[in-house]
């Protein structure tokens, strides 16, 4: 494990492997680097990964208050540690947090796996806000596993697998986090609906990952995504969920960001 300092003296814990290109994973809700290790190992031969952990979770600090603005600083703390630029990789709301850095930060290409931007119409907003804000009235009141269980479940797991994925060890460690993700999409104060205008304003290549299994939500966001990108192309993995195997995933990134 190395660290590095964020602009506001968060240390941000990170895994380097392989040698290459540098790429940064960066994972969504309730995960840490070890999730996104699979994907590394299958990256290392090629590629210069690099897994870290985010704000507030696994072995990286925190520090109050939390913004999204932060966040970003964090991801170009990395960008620094392996040299000034890098291709970043994120997935759901971690691709969210991407697609608000890309503008803005060194990064030379772009992946933003199924970010879960909701649908636009009114009730569907409508269920979305009210379903977000009782997950931070639960945070609140310090009901982690409660949290994170109306999350899952909300996300469209069933009710009783969501209960019992959320008594996983580490899950309550990581529960408060989902306030950092629903504050990366906007959520709830506008469902999460795809935001063209930002989307709009990344020039870099940009390639947008879905899976023909996952919600139907999810698909279509990622579809409007692609249409919504100056430079940016869509591929739907066929019979893929929203977590995909990394043998699959992994030749389709590599193609992508291998330099040309």
């Amino acid at each position: 494990m190395d660290t590095t300092r964020s602009a506001d003296g968060t240390t941000m814990a990170y895994d380097r492997s392989g040698s290459g290109t540098p790429v940064i994973l960066v994972n969504g809700a309730l995960s840490t680097r070890s999730g996104m290790q699979p994907y590394a190992e299958a990256l290392a031969p090629e590629f210069t990964v690099i897994t870290y952990d985010r704000r507030g979770r696994g072995d990286s600090t925190d520090t109050s208050p939390y913004s999204v603005a932060r966040e970003i600083q964090d991801l170009q703390a990395l960008i620094d540690a392996v040299g000034g630029s890098a291709a970043v990789y994120g997935h759901s709301s971690g691709a969210a947090l991407v697609a608000m850095a890309a503008s803005s930060l060194p990064i030379t290409r772009v992946v933003l796996h199924e970010p879960p931007y909701g649908p636009d119409d009114e009730e569907s907003q409508k269920q979305s806000d009210e379903d977000g804000a009782a997950v931070l009235r639960l945070l609140a009141q310090d009901r982690r596993i409660d949290a994170v269980a109306t999350f899952l479940t909300m996300a469209g797991m069933p009710s009783e697998a969501a209960t019992e994925y959320a008594k996983t060890p580490g899950m309550a460690e990581v529960a408060h986090t989902l306030a950092y993700d629903f504050a990366v999409m906007d959520h709830p104060a506008k469902g999460g609906i795809v935001p063209v205008s930002l989307l709009e304003t990344i020039q870099q290549p940009t390639l947008v990952v879905a899976g023909s299994a996952s919600p139907p939500f999810m698909t279509e966001a990622a579809r409007s995504v692609a249409k919504a990108l100056p430079n940016g192309r869509l591929v739907e993995l066929d019979g893929q969920h929203h977590v995909v195997p990394a043998e699959v995933l992994a030749p389709v990134l590599a193609e992508f960001l291998s330099p040309r």
